[in-house]
């Protein structure tokens, strides 16, 4: 049987972006050719290591991160510009991918931000992945802006949330789009946390272990009035990206969208990997088996 060529648009939306996960997981078990990633914010993040033909390993490394871990992650600046600088992730992911070039995936790649200066779009689609995929995650409130060649850049979500546009001269079978910013269903419930006990997940933990020593949060991550602020501005942003996510895909019909609602997690909840990766499987399923 040949296999469906995809383009694959993969929207924003913090931690619920790890379904992305399990929708690429769904569509390479059921003989899809994912030949172009466009993605926006934690889209670009996960179509970027895709593309680089790291996935398995990204998928092993955020299923071991516990709460602490994630907080340790986070170079906190609390400056004007946003809470964390976003160094010391971008570092992690280096570590565990290696830097790579763009013009060199076996698959096409667009990473979309946002010039908060000139209020347009940028499309990057060659040079370092990980600037591209730092451009694209720079949240407002929470990442520092982006500096890159000149310009100012932001979150891709912030103009287009479910950036389609960079595939309209795909010549592939399908355009196969994740919106992350779906209408509101009765919230997912939060999993029991179930420390990993295989001697590889305890190796893998230790490393992640080893790797962010000595990095403690200069906050108490259970102060609520610390991130009080923080979580209304990004509810704010996420109300505002699923109006222009609706508005984007009725301007620009793809042939299929997954739809994941947006309140299925937080936004740090990135401690959830597994059951987010679960549920993005799940969601391909329903949303893709009929697909003919």
């Amino acid at each position: 049987m040949v296999k469906k060529t995809v383009s694959l648009v993969l929207g924003s939306g913090g931690a619920r972006g790890l379904a992305h996960v399990g929708i690429i997981k769904w569509l390479e078990e059921h003989d899809y050719d994912i030949q172009s990633i466009s993605g926006s914010s934690i889209g670009a993040l996960v179509g970027g290591v895709y593309a680089a033909g790291k996935l398995d390993e990204y998928e092993e490394w955020v299923c071991a991160i516990t709460k602490f871990d994630i907080l340790s992650l986070m170079d906190f600046s609390f400056s004007i510009d946003g809470i964390i600088r976003g160094d010391k992730l971008i570092n992690v992911l280096k570590n565990l991918i290696g830097e790579q070039k763009i013009e060199d995936l076996s698959i096409k790649f667009t990473a979309v931000a946002t010039d908060i200066k000139r209020e347009k779009e940028v499309w990057i689609s060659k040079g370092s992945l990980f600037d591209g995929i730092r451009s694209s995650i720079s949240m407002p409130f929470l990442f520092t802006p982006f500096e890159y060649k000149g310009t100012t850049l932001v979150d891709g979500g912030v103009l287009n949330p479910v950036p389609i546009s960079p595939t309209m001269h795909d010549m592939t079978d399908l355009t196969i789009a994740v919106n992350l910013n779906g209408a509101r269903e009765k919230r997912i419930k939060e999993k029991p946390l179930i420390e990993a006990e295989t001697p590889s997940s305890k190796s893998l933990h230790k490393k992640i272990k080893n790797f962010i020593t000595g990095l403690r949060p200069p906050i108490d991550p259970q102060d609520e009035q610390t991130w009080g602020v923080y979580y209304i501005a990004y509810q704010s942003l996420d109300l505002m990206q699923g109006a222009i996510a609706r508005q984007k895909l009725a301007a620009y019909p793809p042939d299929v969208v997954v739809t994941i609602p947006r309140n299925t997690c937080r936004t740090l909840e990135f401690h959830r990997a597994r059951e987010l990766i679960d549920l993005g499987y799940e969601k391909a399923e329903e949303f893709l088996s009929k697909v003919e």
